[in-house]
């Protein structure tokens, strides 16, 4: 009898909400958001992602358009589904769209204040933009790295010609990293951070992959900031420790690569005659 009392209040207080919700709602002015499903109280329309998002959003898009608005709990998102509308927005409209939410579980280690990714736009926005711009994306930089491009595809040929001699089967996933890596680390560092014939590179990668995948995994902080000094999912516990050993295993490589490639300038300008460093 307790039992059924119980669920009968929790029923009654749950259509209480839902009315005053749909009250407040008819009294409030008209949004200017896009069409969208009509959200549960609190919760908002977490129910209608699923477990699949990006499939639940494209059949909630041939409902409600191209460009729809979902409560996510008490935050409101504009999903947008149409290459015409995507391009809109990220090439017409950049600025005004360029702030993006931070997951709590990537402000961990206040990575977020310091990294081009997730930085609002301002002023150390724009010098990281620059420094990555004239000194590892610009036409000069990738026709100057050309050479090394080959030289690590032609590892890479001989790493997999090796592994066919011996019989062994080769990992195109780790190699692919492991190539990719190097490639950015000597083009910073001037050094490799992994080798293809040993287990570095996977101690990499399955460090990367893990700081991606706590970082990509639903938080209800995300959604109810409020939570945010509960943690009661704890997600933010394992990120820490995740990159201090990244840290711990890269930086020792990159100092030396550093150190080398200062060094290399240095003889070059007394080889030119500019300096006696």
């Amino acid at each position: 009898m307790d039992l059924l009392g119980f669920i009968l209040y929790l029923l009654l207080a749950i259509t209480l909400l839902q009315a005053l919700h749909s009250i407040r709602r008819r009294n409030e002015p008209r949004s200017k958001l896009p069409p969208g499903p009509a959200p549960l109280p609190v919760i908002g329309n977490l129910l209608n992602l699923g477990d699949k998002p990006h499939k639940s959003m494209a059949e909630l898009a041939k409902t409600h358009g191209p460009i729809m608005s979902l409560k996510l709990g008490p935050m409101t998102a504009v999903v947008i589904s149409s290459p015409a509308l995507a391009k809109e927005v990220l090439q017409k409209q950049d600025l005004a769209f360029s702030f993006r939410t931070i997951p709590n579980a990537v402000q961990a280690c206040d990575q977020h204040k310091y990294s081009a990714i997730w930085l609002p736009v301002s002023d150390r926005w724009r010098s990281l933009r620059k420094i990555m711009a004239s000194n590892m994306f610009s036409g000069s930089r990738l026709d100057a790295n050309q050479n090394l491009r080959r030289e690590k595809v032609k590892e890479l040929i001989s790493y997999a010609e090796k592994c066919c001699q011996d019989g062994v089967a080769v990992d195109i996933g780790r190699a692919a990293f492991t190539t990719s890596l190097n490639m950015l680390s000597n083009t910073v560092f001037s050094v490799d951070l992994a080798d293809l014939s040993l287990d570095s590179s996977k101690e990499f990668r399955d460090l990367i992959c893990n700081i991606t995948a706590e970082a990509g995994k639903p938080n209800a902080v995300d959604y109810f900031p409020v939570l945010a000094k509960i943690d009661p999912q704890a997600w933010r516990k394992p990120i820490p420790g995740t990159i201090k050993i990244n840290c711990d295993v890269a930086m020792p490589r990159a100092d030396s690569g550093a150190g080398s490639k200062a060094t290399a300038v240095v003889v070059a300008r007394n080889d030119k005659g500019e300096s006696t460093y």
